[in-house]
């Protein structure tokens, strides 16, 4: 059964290395469709609670809610700022969030994160990690790629063997989730 995919990176960097990483995970899923969006597409006014009761939910909060609704799995490489989510992200998050507390609708996640550095995003990918466990009901798989430009190729993927197989199980396990009919809780 072919499945629908929706991944991006967590930033807004027209060369974003989440959303090569985001790209490459979700391209890895076998017999899938995958679609790839870009947070620049969704740029809206920030988030504020006067803003929202004074010019309503913008349409681009519901076309991004309406990608998540579509897809069967769910595949995010957050941007590290400052230790956190980049504002990009955040904002497009906060807005959805209004449509419907369950932004994520029980989907399988696979979050990742990646950086130059040696960490790889790391700070960002826990929290991400903590905070939607309690936000979604669906399985989370997570994975972190330390220095993007020594353990990553377009041509090749994640080239480090141990982080390969690392990524390699995750990656297995968020698709047998998709595989898993959803359980009712009625």
């Amino acid at each position: 059964m072919n499945k629908k995919i929706l991944a991006f990176g967590a930033s807004n960097s027209r060369s974003s290395i989440n959303k090569q990483l985001a790209t490459y995970a979700a391209h890895q899923v076998k017999d899938a469709t995958v679609t790839v969006l870009d947070l620049n597409d969704f740029e809206m006014p920030l988030y504020g609670i006067d803003r929202e009761k004074e010019e309503g939910v913008p349409q681009l909060a519901y076309d991004f809610r309406d990608h998540i609704a579509q897809a069967d799995g769910i595949v995010i490489s957050f941007a590290e700022h400052n230790g956190s989510y980049a504002v990009a992200f955040k904002n497009i998050f906060d807005w959805v969030s209004r449509i419907e507390k369950g932004v994520w609708m029980k989907k399988p996640l696979f979050l990742m994160a990646t950086s130059p550095g040696g960490r790889g995003g790391r700070t960002v990918l826990d929290i991400a990690v903590n905070k939607f466990k309690f936000m979604n009901a669906g399985e989370i798989y997570d994975f972190c790629l330390p220095a993007f430009r020594t353990h990553f190729s377009q041509e090749a993927g994640i080239v480090d063997p141990e982080l390969k197989r690392t990524f390699q199980e995750q990656l297995a396990q968020f698709e047998q989730a998709m595989a898993q009919p959803e359980v009712s809780t009625a």
